[in-house]
């Protein structure tokens, strides 16, 4: 069955990205307690006028808006993997099946893995290319500014992952995506097992949507139905809790640019 499928991968995507988010969080709160003391004040805004404090400020903004960017996705993803649970609940398997509505949903994600697509390549013109240069600093320039400069890539590497992910760039074969169906409809197990664990929640369910939507309705009976709602609805949760951290994060590098901007207006 499908729910044995995503138990193979035992949401730990989702886990881990939820707790890297809460990383990134605790660590852009540091950022922010950083700058609020009076000796980091007085180095930025003594800096103020060079090129690399622009850039700190310029990265910042960057950051709220890959998040916003990773605040979309998620919520069409979620909203459209809620619209398919309700659909299924209305809808009964035969001549009334469901292939209608997980098209819209597997188009829905083409969009959304569009998106991620080009975020992605946006990503990779955003890499730390500070102009900072250590010659004639004092060790506490040096200091702020590094610690500034590697949390900042350190975000932009966990966003990166998390686009990915909600791309589907890590997406495996065909004989995966088969061996989900397989488990779903009680066929023989064709699966490899170790591919299977290196999906995440959301690839797992594009995948076995997408070989579902080749069988006719009357292949899949309502146990099989009512498990695909409960994995939906777990997705859905899953979700849900992703741009919860990203939400966090998003208002922690609001106050942290905040109080960037405050100590270079000074």
């Amino acid at each position: 069955m499908i729910v044995r499928a995503f138990q193979a991968a035992s949401s730990s995507w989702s886990s881990s990205m939820s707790h890297k988010l809460s990383g990134l969080k605790d660590l852009h709160d540091f950022i922010d307690g950083l700058l609020l003391l009076p000796g980091t004040q007085q180095t930025l805004a003594h800096h103020r006028h060079e090129k690399w404090v622009d850039e700190l400020l310029d990265g910042s903004l960057k950051l709220l808006d890959v998040c916003g960017t990773a605040k979309d996705a998620l919520l069409q993803t979620r909203e459209h993997a809620h619209g398919l649970q309700s659909s299924m609940r209305r809808r009964r398997v035969g001549e009334n099946g469901i292939s209608a509505e997980i098209g819209e949903y597997l188009a829905s994600r083409k969009k959304v893995k569009k998106t991620m697509d080009k975020a992605l390549r946006n990503l990779k013109g955003m890499e730390n290319k500070c102009s900072f240069s250590p010659l004639n600093k004092d060790p506490e320039t040096i200091s702020i500014v590094r610690m500034l400069m590697e949390v900042e890539a350190v975000t932009l590497t966990v966003v990166e992952s998390l686009f990915s992910s909600i791309a589907g760039a890590t997406r495996q074969s065909k004989p995966t995506g088969w061996s989900l169906v397989s488990k779903l409809m009680h066929l023989k197990r064709v699966v490899c097992e170790e591919a299977a664990q290196n999906l995440t929640e959301i690839e797992k369910m594009d995948s076995a949507l997408s070989f579902l939507i080749g069988f006719k309705t009357k292949s899949v009976n309502l146990v099989q139905i009512h498990n695909l709602q409960s994995e939906l609805g777990k997705l859905e949760s899953s979700i849900r809790d992703l741009e919860e951290g990203v939400e966090l994060l998003s208002r922690c590098l609001i106050k942290s640019r905040v109080s960037l901007l405050n100590i270079l207006s000074q």
